[in-house]
């Protein structure tokens, strides 16, 4: 019996082979209003209290939408309509997620309800009819063993005040969604075609394709988001394209990681990977920041910006592509099975001076560990983040606080004296394989 193969999505980027001209380009910019215009009428009509129960799976939406009359207003394609609908419902289900998210945050940290009164929150929370029926103040239709398991938390707490807890939690917090970026727009598969080393792309105008030459020949049959740069007289076609996993007999290693700004990983056991990430971030902060300065300086004699934003471009896309290299070449030197990584903390404000702050601001900490997610789920690798509490203060070897020294982690409990994101990432991987693992 053969085993399924895993895959995972990954995003592809296509582009124009030559400039767009400023009548197609406008064509594209009207889609992209018309489909923010649908989008913002969706966040404001169906992202509130009242409509959370017709956003699940969202059919509703899309038969009163079908009635209400705006593709018709707008003169919008309903291929590009529809998409602009589902793309609003879903980012409106994103939002109720991180409002969910952090009320439950909030009812652990107070101390002021008792463990059992947590447990009845995290119940209505968790289950979306419970949850909907509390805000709409409607009784809960609950299949029979969740009605059981809710009578019997009832019975355990006062419901009334609880409930108005919640309803105070969500009113704080939820807020409707509203966006001013037309940027770009989906397209699903009948709106496009694949030929002449291009692609014929669907507009406002009945029996009407755009023509844009591409500078690669590969076609794909899926949903495509159409990102614009009109300053640029460009567009980047994003793909959504789906990857067989790859599974290595001889990744058998276990790799505990320190990220740093300077050197992009350190192992375990010393080994470096990106050492010159730190000289390609520091001359790209330079960089933006004597163009900042000279843009200022000069605000008033109308500088253009096309220049600076193309070199801004092959300055990430340089610096990306680096990233990229060594995190695969460290994943093909270090053989994984699993590494251990700490969780980033979230960037911090202000510093020792405004040049730092700048560089710090300009890490490219969130794309690596992006990056490094999805190449570990391409390579079958598990990825684990652990407590990053003074992981760098802390001696991997006798759990003593160190001192860090010009580069160097010292500690006067043992005399273990070593690298310093050596030691961090020996207490990454200490920590991966005791109970430190976040799950």
């Amino acid at each position: 019996m053969k085993t399924k193969q895993k895959t995972v999505y990954k995003t592809v980027c296509q582009y124009n082979a030559k400039d767009i001209p400023e009548a197609d380009m406008k064509m594209f910019q009207e889609i992209a209003r018309d489909y923010c215009k649908v989008k913002n009428y969706i966040y404001q009509r169906y992202g509130g209290i009242g409509s959370l129960a017709k956003i699940y799976p969202g059919y509703t939406v899309q038969n009163e939408m079908t009635k209400d009359g705006l593709r018709e207003k707008l003169g919008m394609p309903s291929v590009y309509f529809y998409l602009a609908v589902f793309d609003a419902l879903g980012d409106i289900k994103s939002q109720w997620t991180r409002t969910k998210s952090k009320i439950a945050g909030l009812v652990g940290q107070n101390e002021g309800l008792t463990e059992e009164e947590k447990h009845f929150l995290r119940f209505l929370l968790k289950v979306s009819n419970a949850f909907e029926a509390v805000l709409s103040g409607k009784s809960a239709v609950l299949k029979p063993e969740l009605k059981r398991q809710y009578d019997m938390l009832e019975e355990q707490v006062e419901v009334k005040k609880l409930q108005g807890y919640l309803r105070r939690q969500v009113r704080k917090y939820h807020v409707r969604l509203h966006t001013e970026t037309a940027e770009g727009f989906s397209i699903a598969e009948r709106a496009y075609r694949y030929a002449d080393h291009g692609i014929y792309i669907s507009v406002k105008q009945k029996r009407k394709r755009v023509f844009v030459p591409l500078t690669d020949n590969n076609q794909y049959k899926c949903q495509l988001y159409i990102k614009l740069y009109p300053e640029q007289n460009r567009i980047e076609i994003k793909v959504p394209v789906q990857v067989t996993t790859h599974t290595h007999a001889d990744y058998t290693n276990f790799v505990g990681l320190a990220v740093g700004m300077r050197t992009m990983l350190t192992t375990d056991e010393g080994h470096e990977y990106g050492r010159k990430l730190g000289d390609y971030q520091t001359e790209y902060a330079d960089w933006l920041r004597q163009q900042t300065g000279s843009y200022r300086r000069n605000k008033g004699d109308n500088p253009g910006r096309k220049k600076y934003k193309n070199k801004k471009k092959r300055y990430e896309e340089h610096l990306h592509s680096y990233i990229n290299q060594e995190l695969n070449r460290f994943l093909r030197v270090e053989k994984p099975q699993a590494i251990y990584l700490p969780k980033f903390p979230k960037p911090q404000a202000g510093g020792v001076s405004r040049k730092i702050n700048n560089y710090t601001a300009l890490w490219q900490r969130g794309y690596i560990r992006n990056r490094l997610e999805l190449k570990c789920r391409e390579q079958s690798v598990e990825m684990i983040e652990v407590i990053g509490k003074d992981i760098s203060r802390e001696c991997s070897r006798c759990g003593e606080i160190g001192k860090k020294e010009k580069g160097m982690f010292v500690c006067d409990s043992c005399r273990y004296e070593t690298e310093e994101k050596k030691n961090a990432a020996q207490n990454a991987k200490k920590r991966g394989q005791g109970d430190g693992a976040l799950h």
